[in-house]
C-alpha cells in the first residue's frame, strides 16, 4: 500500500507546536499524548528494525508505530473493519443523516464552557429530532437517535456541532 501524499501526522508536526502554544488551556494531557503519539509513529524516535534480503542484500528500514488507539496509521486498518461491521448490523430502513451546527458566537462560549454547551446543543438537537420526527406531516414516528459530536471542521477549525443519525420505518 502505498502512502498518502499528506497524513496527519505531517500536520502535527508541521503545525502541532504553534497549535498548542495558542491553545494552552484548553487542550487535555490525554489529547497531547495522542499528538505526540502520532507526531512520533512510525519514525526514529520510536526506534525500529532492519530487514535485509539474504539473497540480494536489499536492505529495508521499518520504524516502529505508536499503537495509540487514535493513531489513523495504526488504527486505519481496523477503522475499516469496525465500519464494514457496522454497516453489516444496520436495519434495511431508510437513514437520515442531520447535522446541528452550533453559531460563531455560540461556538466561541462552548470553547470556554464544554460540558454545558455541549450538553444543551445534545438536548436541544435530540428533542428537536424527535418532535419533528413523531409529526404525522414529517414521519409520524417514534425515531432511534446515534449522535457524535464534532468539534472541528474538515478544515481543522473550531466547527462545533452534533451529527445525528436517524432511522426511518417504512
Amino acid at each position: 500500500m502505498s502512502r498518502p501524499v499528506l497524513e496527519v501526522a505531517d500536520i502535527f508536526r508541521d503545525h502541532g507546536a504553534a497549535w498548542r502554544r495558542a491553545n494552552v488551556g484548553h487542550v487535555s494531557l490525554d489529547q497531547l499524548k495522542v499528538m505526540s503519539a502520532i507526531e512520533r509513529c512510525r519514525t526514529a524516535a520510536l526506534g525500529g528494525h532492519v530487514a535485509r534480503c539474504e539473497g540480494c542484500a536489499h536492505t529495508v528500514i521499518a520504524f516502529n508505530s505508536c499503537r495509540n488507539r487514535h493513531c489513523p496509521k495504526c488504527q486505519g486498518t481496523a477503522a475499516k473493519q469496525w465500519l464494514a461491521a457496522r454497516e453489516a448490523d444496520l436495519l434495511p430502513v431508510g437513514y437520515f443523516h442531520v447535522v446541528f451546527t452550533l453559531p460563531a458566537a455560540i461556538a466561541d462560549i462552548a470553547y470556554q464552557n464544554k460540558a454545558v454547551v455541549y450538553d444543551i446543543l445534545f438536548t436541544a438537537s435530540a428533542e428537536t429530532m424527535a418532535t419533528i420526527a413523531a409529526d404525522p406531516k414529517h414521519l409520524g414516528a417514534r425515531i432511534g437517535i446515534t449522535s457524535v459530536l464534532h468539534t472541528w471542521g474538515s478544515a481543522l477549525t473550531q466547527n462545533p456541532h452534533s451529527r445525528y443519525r436517524a432511522l426511518s420505518s417504512p
